[in-house]
């Protein structure tokens, strides 16, 4: 992940920690590593279409209303192990805003939740939740369409209203 980030000219900096598999571990084991920090969570509709939805990691998401927000067909339930690893290239616990360097073929639409914007750095598992990676935020916002995924910009605090959506 590092050297794609290099090869397209962004600057991060990753720091390596014991595996982190939920918020709380990853808030109480990272250390102070300044700047925003996401959870992810990867979706699937009625349909069968996949969503990795990018939040801030204290950021409560209605999965209940969510469909409605992003265009899903139908409530969302979280999608399997194997289309985790043969999609995004990882496992349960390492889910990752990076993972969509492995969606060539775009099956993954990309949800981001706009608070992450306020924020100068954003802090992502680099395809593993043994290390974080800090990057700044409009070179993740780089990344994310040097791989062809244009993210979906919402408000996931409930204080936007469908109308409000945004693609940058």
């Amino acid at each position: 992940m590092i050297a794609y980030l290099e090869g397209l000219g962004i600057a991060s900096r990753t720091t390596a920690h014991p595996p982190l598999f939920t918020v709380e571990e990853s808030q109480s084991l990272r250390g102070s590593i300044p700047g925003g920090h996401t959870k992810n969570l990867f979706l699937k509709d009625k349909k069968g279409r996949l969503f990795l939805v990018v939040a801030e990691e204290d950021r409560a998401v209605d999965l209940k209303s969510l469909h409605r927000r992003i265009g899903a067909s139908g409530r969302l339930s979280f999608a399997g192990a194997g289309e985790m690893q043969a999609l995004l290239g990882v496992t349960p616990g390492s889910v990752t805003a990076f993972g969509v360097v492995n969606d060539t073929e775009g099956a993954v639409q990309l949800v981001l939740d706009e608070g992450l914007l306020a924020h100068d750095m954003v802090n992502c598992h680099p395809l593993t939740n043994a290390a974080t990676t800090t990057i700044a935020t409009s070179d993740l916002m780089a990344f994310f369409r040097a791989t062809a995924h244009e993210p979906l910009i919402i408000g996931l605090d409930g204080g936007v209203d469908d109308g409000e959506e945004r693609r940058e």
